[in-house]
C-alpha cells in the first residue's frame, strides 16, 4: 500500500539535540535532511567574505535570492564548500543578525519551501513547524535546559573545528545571547507551534528521543495512505 511521503519540521534552540534526531530519522526513512540553519549561516559567511554591511536588509536579501546552495552532505554556497567555515562563534553571531531581517527569511523560506513541498524530507530550524510548513505532517520542537545545551555545544566537534572545546559558561552566555535574539525578532520567531509535540531531552538518551520520535513518524505514516489506496481497500 502505497503511503504519500512527509513533511516533518523539526525546532528548537541550539543544543537541544535536533540536528542528531534529524539526521538520525531522515537515514530511517530515507528522506532528505535540510538544516535550515545552515543556509543562514551560509548567507553570514557570504555577506562577511563579501565585505557586505551585515546591517544591510536590502543587499543580504539579494545575496540570499541569488546564492545557489548545497545541503545534503557537504553544506556549500555557490559551490564552495563552507561546512566548517560556518561553525564559529564570528558565523554564529553574524547568522543571528542576517536571521533578524524579513526580506532575508522571505527569501530563504521561499526556497525551504521549494526544496520540501514533495515531501520526504525531515527540515530542521526555528520556524519550520510555525511559518515554513505550518501544515507538516510531524511538527516537533526540541527543548533543553539552558545548562545541558550548553554542556553539548561545549563538547561539539562540529562547532569546535577540533579545538579543544572552549569553557561551558562562555558557551552559554552564547547560547543566551542566540535565544534572545530568535525568541524576540520581528519575523518567525522561535517559538513553539500550538500543535507540535514538545519534547523535553534534557538528561535523555537520544536512543530514548528517537524512539519517542520514531513512534510519532509511524502513526504520521499510517496516516498518510494514498487517497486512491485508501479506496481501493474500503
Amino acid at each position: 500500500m502505497a503511503t504519500r511521503q512527509l513533511i516533518i519540521a523539526i525546532d528548537g534552540p541550539s543544543g537541544a539535540g535536533k540536528g542528531t534526531i534529524a539526521r538520525t530519522i531522515a537515514r530511517w526513512l530515507e528522506y532528505r535532511h535540510i538544516d535550515t540553519g545552515a543556509m543562514y549561516r551560509a548567507v553570514a559567511w557570504k555577506a562577511l567574505r563579501e565585505g557586505l554591511n551585515l546591517a544591510d536588509a536590502a543587499a543580504v536579501a539579494r545575496l540570499a535570492s541569488d546564492a545557489t546552495f548545497g545541503l545534503e552532505g557537504a553544506v556549500t554556497i555557490d559551490g564552495e564548500d563552507v561546512t566548517d567555515a560556518i561553525r564559529t562563534a564570528e558565523i554564529d553571531q553574524a547568522a543571528a543578525i542576517v536571521a533578524r531581517h524579513a526580506p532575508v527569511r522571505e527569501a530563504l523560506v521561499a526556497r525551504q519551501q521549494r526544496y520540501g513541498e514533495q515531501g520526504g524530507v525531515v527540515m530542521e530550524g526555528r520556524d519550520i513547524g510555525t511559518v515554513v510548513f505550518p501544515s507538516a505532517d510531524v511538527k516537533l520542537y526540541l527543548d533543553a535546559s539552558p545548562d545541558e545545551r550548553a554542556r553539548r555545544r561545549a563538547g561539539d566537534s562540529a562547532h569546535a573545528l577540533g579545538r579543544r572545546p572552549g569553557p561551558t559558561d562562555a558557551v552559554a552566555r552564547a547560547l543566551e545571547e542566540r535565544d534572545e535574539s530568535d525568541r524576540t525578532r520581528a519575523v518567525s520567531p522561535l517559538m513553539v507551534a500550538p500543535d507540535a509535540v514538545y519534547i523535553d531531552t534534557t538528561g535523555v538518551p537520544i536512543a530514548d528521543v528517537t524512539r519517542q520520535v520514531e513512534a510519532l513518524v509511524k502513526q504520521a505514516l499510517a496516516r498518510a495512505v494514498e487517497p486512491q489506496e485508501a479506496d481501493r481497500n474500503r
